[in-house]
């Protein structure tokens, strides 16, 4: 939090020299001294924060990489004469245990193409799957793995 605030000092000012990163490093320690003080701002919170950060930057790269590999698939699939697609409507539950979870998880598979996740009521899933092939352990995917680890860490 230290680190936004003056962050949003040095883009305030527009230019950086000495005397304004010295000024706003003094202003940074008091606002985020204020903060923790009197408004119940604790500290931990950005220990925690760069912790999920980096889990979270990870999510995201293998998202893409996936979305990437399922792009590939798809077309394959669409292009090939001897291949017969077969849609199919999967349910599964998972046990994530928090609503951003669940919901990251059905948008995840949602952005991933051949997939389309129909319906999400508490832990259970309705997926649509462009082959039945794509529907093979959507249930315990990576995002299942990764979104559990994000999880464990609150």
């Amino acid at each position: 939090m230290f680190l936004l605030f003056f962050l949003v000092w040095i883009i305030f000012n527009g230019q950086l020299t000495w005397e304004i990163a010295a000024f706003g490093v003094v202003i940074s320690a008091l606002i985020y001294w204020f903060t923790c003080r009197f408004l119940g701002y604790d500290p931990r919170t950005d220990k925690l924060f760069f912790k999920k950060m980096f889990q979270v930057l990870q999510y995201a790269f293998i998202l893409v990489k996936e979305i990437i590999k399922a792009n590939f698939e798809v077309i394959r699939m669409i292009t090939s004469s001897r291949y017969e697609i077969e849609p199919a409507v999967v349910r599964f539950k998972t046990d994530l245990k928090t609503t951003p979870a669940r919901i990251l998880l059905a948008n995840s598979i949602t952005l991933t193409p051949g997939t389309i996740t129909v319906l999400l009521e508490e832990d259970e899933y309705v997926v649509h799957c462009l082959d039945k092939s794509l529907a093979e352990g959507i249930d315990s995917s990576v995002f299942v793995s990764m979104l559990r680890k994000l999880e464990r860490m609150e």
